[in-house]
């Protein structure tokens, strides 16, 4: 019964992944179909083979939902420039070491795919933090253009009504403001992701990038610009509330969550290379994740 209502978790949140990809889709068209086309079989085919390799005496192998939207949410998570060879890797790595090795769905202990793409932003991250194009014309004759946050370390403040409007340089999906923000009210209302989570990763967020404003710290951006720069909604949403490596207490996950955000922005700020923390955020979340359960639940009685 567990297994199947998961099973059901991870197909509501296929679907509120369907307007995010399609705006996705609208900005970047051909980059985005391609590294689709590359990353989904390949996720799949990855999880039926490591199964048969581990259970050959299984007659029938059971692919789950769940390596759908592990794949849907790495090739979202990509700069629209990223080869498809770095994507075949981050993917791999994603279903094979993250999530199989450590018994398969239900069982890992990080976000596989926040866990592919950092492992390719790490091992590859000129591929992935030099490599932004302007959105528009569908991916066709876009030009290499700044992420609102390259520009807001050098002094620019970016436009809040075009972050808003979701047309700017950035990885696929995270620009996505509006289908974002359809999609976690979708989730929220399904129970599927915890609002607690969503909720203290934003206000986590916010919070630390309003300290750091009025203290006219060097870069810091406003918190509503902070917000929608970068990928804090999308990590939030759809990364956080991940129901398998999150927390499942209420209490740990406000905890969860307002760790997930502050992290995120900690590292946005003051680290020269890795001017996004949200990858960071979410696995460091995840580290504690169990421990914030065990502890905090004797709290709530």
């Amino acid at each position: 019964m567990l297994f199947f209502q998961k099973q059901i978790m991870m197909r509501r949140v296929l679907i509120s992944l369907i307007p995010v990809y399609l705006f996705a889709l609208y900005l970047y068209g051909l980059s985005l179909a391609i590294l689709t086309m590359v990353v989904v079989p390949l996720a799949v085919a990855a999880e039926f083979i490591f199964k048969r390799i581990v259970t050959p005496k299984e007659k029938k192998v059971q692919v789950t939902e769940a390596v759908l939207v592990t794949a849907l949410l790495f090739v979202l998570s990509l700069s629209p420039q990223a080869p498809w060879w770095v994507a075949a890797i981050g993917i791999l790595f994603a279903v094979i070491i993250v999530k199989e090795a450590f018994g398969g769905f239900g069982r890992n202990i990080f976000n596989p795919a926040i866990s592919g793409r950092l492992f390719i932003y790490i091992t590859f991250s000129g591929f992935m933090t030099n490599n932004f194009i302007t959105a528009g014309n569908f991916g066709i004759d876009a030009t290499t253009a700044a992420t609102p946050l390259d520009a807001a370390s050098q002094g620019l403040l970016p436009d809040t009504l075009q972050l808003l409007s979701g047309i700017r340089a950035g990885s696929f999906g995270e620009s996505a403001v509006i289908p974002i923000i359809v999609a976690a009210v979708f989730l929220i209302i399904t129970k599927t992701a915890s609002y607690r989570i969503i909720i203290s990763t934003i206000a986590g967020a916010a919070a630390v990038t309003a300290a750091f404003y009025f203290a006219g710290i060097s870069g810091a951006l406003p918190p509503q610009s902070a917000l929608l720069s970068g990928s804090i909604l999308f990590v939030a949403v759809f990364f956080a509330t991940d129901p398998v490596s999150a927390p499942k207490k209420p209490l740990a996950q406000w905890v969860y969550g307002i760790i997930v955000g502050t992290t995120a922005i900690l590292i946005r700020q003051f680290s020269g290379p890795f001017i996004e923390g949200t990858s960071f955020g979410v696995l460091i979340g995840n580290t504690f994740a169990s421990l914030f359960d065990e502890v905090l639940k004797k709290r709530e009685k």
